[in-house]
């Protein structure tokens, strides 16, 4: 940039921080300061090379653009991550004060200005798929008289203007803008040049400018090889993942993600055919790419020191970019689902303790190389029939033995205390949980997804809600089942009406029991199906369905068999641990969904206990199990009632 122009720049935009801040626009604060960080990155090395100053005055300029930005985000309204950016552009500041490479000033400045659009959003992105071929007849009317007919800043209207036109066809310079920076300098203008503003046309035009502008450094052999290169390597796609990301990404971030050669190709059509980005043909984007894109934004904002924006994003990576693949991936590979689970689990566990740039780095690698062995396995969209039948069986076996254990338990203690009018309010329980089910898979299917979020808060609340009831039925049935206490409960309850609030908790039981689980399988199921496999899927769901209704044939014989006494001593027991297992993975869905911290520990994880390697999640299950046997105690220590007759 001409220093003459810089300069200019610099006292329009000092001037108006400091004389009209208290009168600004937050949305145009913002935007200046983004553009003010852009320029630093780009022009910075212009600056400075090797640790010295190369041009004295475009030197002391990127230092007032510094503090300018500094003024500007102190001058914007009050969030909880502006303190972290002010602290963040002061660092930025210390680094051009001490002449650091041009590569580490650019990366700072631009993880600062990503940070900044996610506390203050500004446009972004376009409403649309711009059209580039349309732009050109646009470009040759408003823009050809200055910056010439093929963009190398030779138009007529050239030779009066100082500074001169940008010449577009500037390879380095063009590898260094995005589509986002042109838009706003075609949007606002440049103080002090001859470049004005275009807010007039529409925001499409100017999108469309944007790109073809963006793009007239790069031939059509460029693009080809681009082309080339987008269709036949889907990995490509995690680094370009929406338009946004598009809109926001120059040739030198892709670089960072990519090989040079690649990343300038993949720029040159992307440029020129936007669109491609949305396409929904037969060579579609890494399931990975938000969980990608997210975790690269959590790195960025915590070396900018802005831990909270670092912390959710790492949430935000697990929740809206690999959730919504979880069902699919543990129904094909569950031991490389747990292994990303809790490789994630301890990047934002790093997070929390505030770890080491290099040890969150080393982390988002590892992580990195996991979604790469996953989308493998992701693939093949097809199963082999046996694959498919024995994964619908077990995952409804699994799912459905849990349910079972409680409602069977249910029915049974009232067969035995011979209430059968009681059974219809679990009965109801459960056959409402499975038409919610239903209800679920409707949804789910065809009107919105279930998100990660939903979904682990959902599964979390419902386990912990079971276990608190659990553990209350399972110590009053210790307490029944010790000697002369049954038949002393018996002969008191035998004649007495049910209570409304009984039935409903009965209910309640039922129906959170089975539908928690009925949850989870249509999930699983919904992640399974294909025409491909859709039969072997079938016959796995009536297989498990048949082998569910069997275990059930059997608890029930077994429990008539078994004398009353021994029967509730059994049961409270197996109701206990159950209460354990359900409060571990009740907290562990709440870890995943942000909603309780998670500290990990050094121990196994055995899905079908509940243990989970975080302290919180051993915590709760030892308190729940220290309750069960402090009640257990209790009632052996208590005396028995003794009944008496009326004679």
């Amino acid at each position: 940039m001409n220093t003459l122009r810089r300069s200019i720049l610099a006292f329009l935009l000092v001037g108006l921080g400091a004389g009209a801040a208290w009168a600004a626009d937050p949305q145009t604060e913002a935007r200046q300061a983004w553009q003010l960080l852009e320029y630093i990155a780009v022009d910075y090395a212009g600056a400075v090379h090797d640790g010295q100053v190369t041009e004295p005055g475009e030197y002391a300029e990127m230092q007032e653009f510094a503090r300018t930005v500094h003024s500007k985000l102190e001058a914007l309204p009050a969030q909880p991550q502006q303190s972290a950016l002010v602290a963040g552009v002061d660092r930025l500041d210390a680094q051009i004060a001490r002449r650091e490479a041009p590569e580490a000033v650019a990366k700072s400045a631009h993880a600062l200005a990503n940070a900044l659009i996610a506390a203050y959003p500004i446009e972004t992105t376009p409403k649309t798929s711009p059209n580039v071929a349309a732009a050109a007849p646009l470009y040759a009317q408003q823009c050809a008289a200055c910056h010439g007919p093929t963009g190398h800043g030779d138009g007529p209207a050239a030779a009066s203007l100082n500074p001169k036109p940008i010449a577009f066809t500037d390879a380095q310079r063009a590898a260094q803008r995005s589509p986002l920076a042109l838009y706003q300098v075609i949007s606002q203008g440049l103080p002090g040049t001859g470049m004005t503003s275009f807010a007039h046309l529409p925001e499409a035009d100017r999108w469309a400018l944007a790109f073809y502008v963006g793009g007239i450094a790069y031939g059509p052999e460029q693009q080809a090889k681009g082309e080339a290169l987008w269709h036949d390597d889907p990995k490509v796609h995690a680094a370009v993942p929406s338009l946004e990301a598009l809109s926001r990404s120059s040739e030198a971030d892709l670089a960072q993600a990519m090989q040079a050669t690649q990343a300038n190709a993949i720029t040159a059509y992307l440029r020129a055919q936007p669109e491609a980005v949305l396409s929904k043909g037969k060579v579609t984007a890494s399931p990975f790419v938000i969980a990608r894109q997210h975790l690269n934004e959590a790195l960025q904002a915590s070396r900018i020191g802005d831990s909270a924006q670092a912390k959710a994003l790492a949430l935000s990576a697990y929740l809206d970019g690999v959730e919504p693949v979880e069902p699919t991936l543990a129904a094909r590979n569950r031991p490389l689902m747990r292994e990303i689970e809790a490789a994630m689990g301890q990047f934002r566990a790093q997070l929390g303790r505030n770890a080491s740039d290099t040890e969150l780095a080393t982390q988002a690698a590892q992580i990195t190389t996991l979604f790469d062995r996953a989308e493998l396995v992701l693939q093949d969209s097809q199963t082999d029939t046996t694959t498919a039948f024995l994964g619908s069986f077990t995952i409804l076996l699994r799912e459905g033995l849990e349910a079972l254990l409680i409602v069977i338990g249910m029915i049974a203690f009232l067969r035995k205390a011979e209430r059968p009018e009681v059974l219809r309010y679990v009965h109801a329980g459960w056959i409402g949980a499975l038409l919610a089910g239903g209800v679920t898979w409707a949804i789910a299917t065809y009107l919105v997804g279930v998100s990660g979020a939903n979904r682990e808060v959902t599964e979390g609340l419902s386990a912990l809600f079971a276990a608190v009831v659990l553990l209350s039925v399972g110590i009053w049935m210790h307490q029944k089942s010790l000697a002369g206490r049954w038949q002393q409960y018996l002969h008191a309850k035998m004649s007495a009406a049910l209570t409304r609030r009984s039935a409903i908790f009965l209910f309640s039981l039922s129906f959170i029991a089975v539908y928690r689980e009925v949850f989870e399988t249509i999930l699983f199921f919904i992640a399974m199906w294909s025409e491909h496999n859709g039969t072997a899927i079938v016959a796995g769901l009536i297989a498990g369905s048949a082998a569910l209704a069997a275990v059930a044939y059997w608890m029930l014989r077994l429990s008539k068999r078994l004398p009353i006494g021994q029967f509730f001593s059994i049961s409270s027991i197996l109701i206990a641990v159950l209460a354990v297992v359900l409060v571990g993975k009740g907290v562990a869905a709440l870890q995943e969904a942000g909603w309780v911290a998670q500290g990990l520990v050094a121990v196994p994880r055995i899905d079908w206990l509940g243990i989970y390697p975080s302290w919180q999640s051993l915590l709760a299950q030892l308190a729940v199990a220290v309750i069960a046997v402090i009640g257990f105690l209790f009632n052996m220590r208590s005396p028995a009632p003794v009944r008496t007759t009326k004679g």
